[in-house]
Order: C-alpha cells, then sequence, then structure tokens
C-alpha cells in the first residue's frame, strides 16, 4: 500500500511539473500595466487605452526600434482585456477594444518576430473586476489560450482564497501543459502568501511556474523600487537559491522611460534588476522614449549579463555605514557583475575597495569594464585598490572578467 501510494504521488508531481523547457533565461518584453493601467476610456483617449491599437503599435516598436533584435520579446497584455464569457463559458475579449480577437493579436505578434502575453486571475474577479479563472473554468481557459496561440500567462491572485490557489496555480500549470502548446506561466501565488517560507513552497513553485512574483506591485517612484529591493535583500538567503534557469523571481516591472526616476535611479534600476536575475518587462510608452532611457534599455553589455546561461541570481555583499552597497552576480567563464549603488543623496561618493575586500581571493588578474561608461580598467588583482565615483541614487556597474592570455604568459 505504502509504495502504491508513493508512485500515485510521483505521478501526480509529474502531472503537476510545468514541464515546458521555456525561459531557460530571463524573459524580456513590454508590458502594458504600470504605463497604462486599466484605462478602457477609447472615445476619449483612443491612443492610450487598452486595445489591440494599443498592442499592435507596440508591436511595431518593438521591431522597428531594435526592441526584439535584443531580445526583448513578448508583448504582454494585463488585466481590462475581458469581455466576458459567452455561452459556452468560454473567455471573449472585449469586443469594441479588441473587435479582431486576441487570436488576430497573437498572429501580428508572431508575424513580427514576437510572443504575446495574456492575463487572467486565479479567482472570482481580476483585480480590475473583470471576469477570473474560477477553478471549474482552469482547464477551459488554459485551451482557450492556447487556441488563440498565445506564448505566456500572466495569472494573478485577486478574490481567491489561499485553498483555491493551492488548488488552482498547480492545476493551470497542468492544464497548461496538456494544451501542448508551451505558454510561459507567471504566477503572482507567492505575493498573495507573503512571498516566505513556510507559507510560500519555493521547491513546488519552481516545478509549476516559469516566473513568479514575490511582493508588492511597482509603483511609478523611486521608494517603490527601493522598497522592493530592500525586501528582495532583506531575504536574499531565501529568495537568492530558487532561482535559475526557467524559473525566476520577477521583481515587477521597469520603470524607465516613465515619470518617477531620474536619470541616476533609471540606470540603477537596470542594473540592480540584471543583478537580480529578473525578468526584464518594460511598461513604458515606446513611442515617446527619449534617447537617454532607450541607451539604459537597449545597454548590450547589460542584457549579456542579464541573459547569462548560469541563470544564478546574484546578492548583496557588501552594506557600508557610508550608504555605499555593492552587489555581485557570478556568471559563465569565471566572470562576474558588480554594482556599487549609493543610497547617498548629498553628492558624489569616492567608494574605495580592493577585489579582495569583496571576496575576490583568485590568484588571477582582471579587466573589469564600466557597463554604462564604457570605460576599461585593466589589470586587476585581488589586492588591487580601486575608488569609484557613485553619484546619488546611482550605482557604477562593472562586467569584471579574468585575463586568461596574461594568466597564461606570467606562468
Amino acid at each position: 500500500m505504502l509504495l502504491k501510494t508513493a508512485l500515485l504521488l510521483v505521478l501526480v508531481a509529474q502531472v503537476l511539473m510545468l514541464d515546458n523547457g521555456l525561459l531557460r533565461t530571463p524573459p524580456m518584453g513590454w508590458l502594458a500595466w504600470e504605463r497604462f493601467r486599466c484605462n478602457t476610456n477609447c472615445d476619449e483617449d483612443p491612443k492610450n487605452c487598452i486595445s489591440e491599437w494599443l498592442f499592435m503599435e507596440m508591436a511595431d516598436r518593438l521591431v522597428q526600434d531594435g526592441w526584439r533584435d535584443l531580445g526583448y520579446v513578448y508583448l504582454n497584455i494585463d488585466d481590462c482585456w475581458i469581455g466576458g464569457r459567452d455561452a459556452s463559458g468560454r473567455l471573449v475579449p472585449d469586443a469594441k477594444r479588441f473587435p479582431h480577437g486576441v487570436a488576430f493579436l497573437a498572429d501580428y505578434a508572431h508575424s513580427l518576430g514576437l510572443k504575446l502575453g495574456i492575463y487572467e486571475d486565479m479567482g472570482k474577479l481580476t483585480c480590475m473586476g473583470y471576469p477570473g479563472t474560477t477553478l471549474d473554468k482552469v482547464v477551459q481557459d488554459a485551451q482557450t489560450f492556447a487556441e488563440w496561440k498565445v506564448d505566456m500567462l500572466k495569472l494573478d491572485g485577486c478574490y481567491s482564497t489561499p485553498e483555491e490557489r493551492a488548488e488552482g496555480y498547480p492545476k493551470m500549470a497542468a492544464a497548461l501543459n496538456a494544451t501542448g502548446r508551451p505558454i510561459a506561466f507567471s504566477c503572482s501565488w507567492p505575493a498573495y502568501e507573503g512571498g516566505l517560507p513556510p507559507a510560500v513552497n519555493y521547491s513546488l513553485l519552481a516545478e509549476i511556474c516559469n516566473l513568479w512574483r514575490n511582493y508588492d506591485d511597482i509603483q511609478d517612484s523611486w521608494d517603490s523600487v527601493l522598497s522592493i529591493l530592500d525586501w528582495f535583500m532583506q531575504h536574499q538567503d531565501i529568495l537568492q537559491p530558487v532561482a535559475g534557469p526557467g524559473h525566476w523571481n520577477d521583481p515587477d516591472m521597469l520603470l524607465i522611460g516613465n515619470f518617477g526616476l531620474s536619470l541616476e535611479q533609471a540606470q540603477a534600476q537596470m542594473a540592480l534588476w540584471t543583478i537580480l536575475a529578473a525578468p526584464l518587462f518594460m511598461s513604458t510608452d515606446l513611442r515617446t522614449m527619449s534617447v537617454q532611457n532607450m541607451n539604459i534599455l537597449q545597454n548590450p553589455l547589460i542584457i549579456k549579463i542579464n541573459q547569462d546561461p548560469l541563470g544564478i541570481q546574484g546578492r548583496r555583499i557588501r552594506k557600508e555605514k557610508s550608504y555605499i552597497e555593492v552587489f555581485m552576480r557570478p556568471l559563465s567563464n569565471e566572470a562576474s557583475a558588480l554594482v556599487f549603488f549609493s543610497r547617498r543623496t548629498d553628492m558624489p561618493y569616492r567608494y574605495q575597495s580592493s577585489l579582495a575586500q569583496l571576496n575576490f581571493n583568485r590568484s588571477m588578474t582582471y579587466e573589469a569594464e564600466d557597463v554604462y561608461s564604457g570605460d576599461v580598467i585593466s589589470g586587476l588583482r585581488d589586492e588591487t585598490n580601486f575608488t569609484v565615483i557613485i553619484n546619488p541614487s546611482g550605482v557604477v556597474m562593472w562586467y569584471l572578467y579574468p585575463i586568461k592570455n596574461l594568466e597564461m604568459s606570467q606562468q
């Protein structure tokens, strides 16, 4: 009897696992929510309302402005697209704002080399009051999304109980698997349970979700960015080990290009999110993006670091009395990413350190490339003292790598 029970549990676990092979590196793309929220007033604000025209325009921009070729391939719908359910219980989009349907949008995205993401909620209603996915609708909704050729599902958790979420999220993972279509699964489940064990089982999450929201929604302010960063750092011993290829912590969207961040703060969010191996979902108006903000988001070296195939989430390794913090992320080929971050608000700060103080004790010689300025510092050994000048609320970010040829010539 015990053997039969054990075999049954193994079979159940295999069914629930989201074995889709997707998101081996953090996903990149564009998401509607932070910038456009639930603006459904297409009569008075046709260019900025949640509609198929908005998503088609953003798809065009993703291609024409070079985003797609850098890896920003997901075009993600958020809340407020749903018109209701038809006579058979199937979800239907709002007929006025999405007159051609979601399958049309998916085809449009695919024709441009993009992927389409969609939003639903594991509950009676979505967070903005549209029809949700109740437990009896999970399989039907998964099949609908697959028939529409959707590539990612973000499943929120408003208007549900802990018990419904505990049953519904694994059930949706299994239902998505059963469609046969590869659909990346973004779960908001842990954010509704406080984000931490024992209420959150990260081992289970890693088996059923490709990424998950752990904490509060981001708002268009520096205070919001700092609150999320602080929570992630406070709990980094729990959160850092559970991220990896195919299953990522999601600290929420990038604010760069909106209204709440200075240039220094925009560079800081991009650098810190990259250290966290976070999904890079822009949520801004790509039609009005400034060159400065575009340069931050399209920085090829920072994208390379974010997309590193090892998929190791970084950590904060120093928190100084001077309000300087240092973060490190291990990368492939014995490289690392270092971020020197200033929480100061007075003036640029000269931070002095060495690789030995940052726990680099290997007998190697390194080069460091400044991700934003492009400057290269050569001949760094563990005992070499260096100084970085960090602006208030800003960062200096290094791509640090060993110099192989120099090492060999000295042997």
